[in-house]
């Protein structure tokens, strides 16, 4: 079923928010069979496109990681993209409360995990890792995945439109301010003597 909600949510997302409202969704299930595959999407994209294509910023020259590198930074990017999805779950459970939904960790999860949708499928672009291209689908990606979400919290969370609005932009806010802390993670990473090394 995760696959034909994923199709709907890009089809008719309205009609699509409201079906996945009434199925029941396990913390294992949305867990193992949906978040954990789809994070893998991005992780194995990025292993094939830095060992075999190359990493590039212009397109011009590309830089090959030899395989023990790209494994270790593909694994942590796996892992970092569950605790996002985790964190961002957590922090939604943590909010609805305030804005008089009836609070349920497995729903939260759930509607993240959709929402993240077009970000996991965007991690395609790893396959051919040159930044410019790559920024510029996952801009796209995001775009969408806040389209999902500002239509999603009225209609999948039972929040009134107006209230959903803001229970949206403070889901927003979280998001960013953990974009920003796995942004200064990795410049830490790759400041402090990680540095990929060509394959020879």
């Amino acid at each position: 079923m995760f696959i034909q909600h994923l199709f709907g949510l890009f089809s008719h997302p309205h009609k699509e928010w409201v079906a996945i409202k009434d199925e029941n969704y396990s913390l294992r299930r949305t867990y193992i069979a949906h978040v954990a595959l789809m994070a893998l999407i991005p992780a194995v994209s990025l292993y094939i496109g830095m060992t075999q294509v190359g990493l590039s910023i212009t397109g011009d020259k590309f830089m090959i990681l030899a395989s023990e590198r790209a494994f270790p930074l593909s694994f942590a990017y796996y892992l970092a993209l569950l605790a996002a999805v985790g964190f961002m779950a957590y922090i939604t459970f943590w909010m609805e409360k305030t804005f008089g939904a009836e609070a349920n960790f497995e729903r939260c999860l759930t509607f993240i995990s959709f929402t993240a949708s077009p970000m996991f499928f965007v991690g395609l672009v790893g396959l051919f890792p040159v930044i410019w291209l790559n920024v510029i689908l996952v801009l796209a990606a995001v775009c969408y995945s806040l389209y999902l979400l500002f239509i999603g919290v009225p209609l999948f969370m039972d929040i009134p439109e107006e209230r959903g609005f803001i229970f949206s932009s403070s889901i927003l806010t979280a998001g960013l301010c953990s974009l920003v802390g796995v942004m200064a993670a990795t410049i830490i990473i790759w400041g402090s003597g990680i540095i990929p090394q060509l394959a020879m």
